[in-house]
């Protein structure tokens, strides 16, 4: 069978993160589970709302239920978290606006991916979704215009890109631009995931856009099916290692979403497996119910393997992308990357590390017109620099 029982999955996850996942469930009467609820962790509880992002979900289900007795600190620090992100959504619906006038202003096309735009879209409130900062897609022609306009107005890049053969094309797809006066941050992306790997055109996706009900001046997002899409490949590319992923999947598949359309992006894309692994999580983790269009993704071997990697980063309770990472769930998550990676993106992925990279600059330094023999030579540098490093390691022992 296509569907993967709940148990099967949930059967070593702490008690907390049960708790979480049945507050968060539609129709789940969590609050009748007396095994559940017995030595609830209240302080690790609230580690995991705020973990997967969920504490705004979490706080209004709560604030007005009368059927368990909640701990009054508990939902003290939710209202907390709550106001406070409902403070950070308004100042970004107020910058949401400010940059698409900036952008628009000057001919340049843009798509706010998530940020308020998804909030109030899922869930009709901006206040019940976090985010941190706006997530902006453009045409890759128009990066330099966009730079120029964001310096103009007090942000810079937190990192400029390193490249020897112009290859930050395909091997990055966003650049983060910070205000040290207001703090705010920007990602400016021109491609909707990392490359290389087939995805719509940024053409594609304008012609489809739609304009946000929540601004005066205009401002645009994807249309419903772009924007599951986009949130499937996100979800997939980061491990579902947050809950508020999947419930964003969850929620948005309640909405007037055609499944026809959906079906042809993902076959189109070579999504699969990843959407397959999506409506598996959502079916087993928060019982929603899969859409009939989307079944056949669900029997997938492929799918079902990436569920039981997706099931051990949650359980984890760890943040995949920190620099700190436990080298045991670095390296699974590494392996998880490679294998969500379709045969095309695995041959670049070859041809990537054998890529030149920046570094061999200062290994061979040479003229910009000789570029092109870094590519024939980066074996013989790769060497020269492995057994430089061994020669260290042995004379630091």
């Amino acid at each position: 069978m296509g569907n993967i029982k709940e148990h099967v999955l949930t059967q070593d996850f702490d008690r907390e993160l049960k708790l979480l996942i049945s507050i968060i469930t539609d129709g789940c009467e969590w609050y009748k589970d007396q095994e559940l609820l017995r030595n609830i962790q209240w302080g690790e509880f609230l580690h995991l709302t705020e973990h997967h992002r969920l504490f705004p979900i979490v706080y209004k289900k709560l604030k007005n239920q009368s059927l368990y007795p909640i701990p009054e600190k508990v939902l003290l620090t939710l209202e907390a978290w709550y106001k406070r992100n409902t403070f950070q959504m308004l100042h970004l619906c107020a910058e949401m606006e400010m940059v698409s006038r900036w952008f628009l202003e000057k001919k340049v096309e843009c798509l706010f991916l998530k940020g308020p735009l998804l909030a109030n879209e899922i869930y009709g409130n901006t206040s019940m979704r976090t985010s941190k900062d706006l997530d902006i897609l453009i045409k890759i022609t128009d990066l330099e215009k966009v730079n120029q306009i964001l310096l103009e107005k007090g942000y810079t890049p937190d990192k400029y890109i390193r490249t020897v053969l112009d290859d930050w094309k395909w091997k990055n797809h966003h650049i983060e631009y910070t205000n040290a006066d207001t703090g705010s941050c920007l990602e400016i992306h021109w491609r909707l995931n990392p490359g290389p790997g087939k995805e719509p055109s940024f053409k594609d996706l304008w012609n489809r856009r739609r304009e946000s009900p929540i601004n005066q001046y205009p401002v645009y997002l994807l249309s419903q099916e772009d924007l599951l899409v986009y949130l499937i490949t996100d979800g997939a590319r980061h491990g579902w290692f947050r809950l508020r992923w999947l419930v964003d999947i969850s929620e948005l598949r309640k909405k007037d979403v055609s499944y026809e359309k959906v079906d042809a992006l993902i076959k189109k894309y070579d999504y699969d497996h990843l959407a397959g692994q999506a409506f598996l999580l959502s079916s087993a983790l928060l019982k929603v119910e899969i859409p009939f269009e989307m079944k056949r993704f669900t029997f997938m071997k492929k799918s079902k393997k990436l569920v039981l990697h997706s099931c051990k980063f949650i359980k984890s309770k760890e943040n995949l992308h920190n620099e700190d990472l436990h080298k045991d769930i670095q390296a699974s998550y590494h392996s998880y990357l490679y294998y969500i990676k379709t045969f095309q993106q695995k041959c670049f992925s070859f041809f990537n590390s054998i890529f030149p990279v920046p570094e061999d600059m200062q290994i061979l330094p040479l003229p910009k017109r000789f570029y092109f023999l870094y590519l024939p030579l980066r074996p013989f540098i790769w060497m020269w620099k492995k057994t430089k490093q061994h020669i260290l390691s042995l004379k630091g022992n």
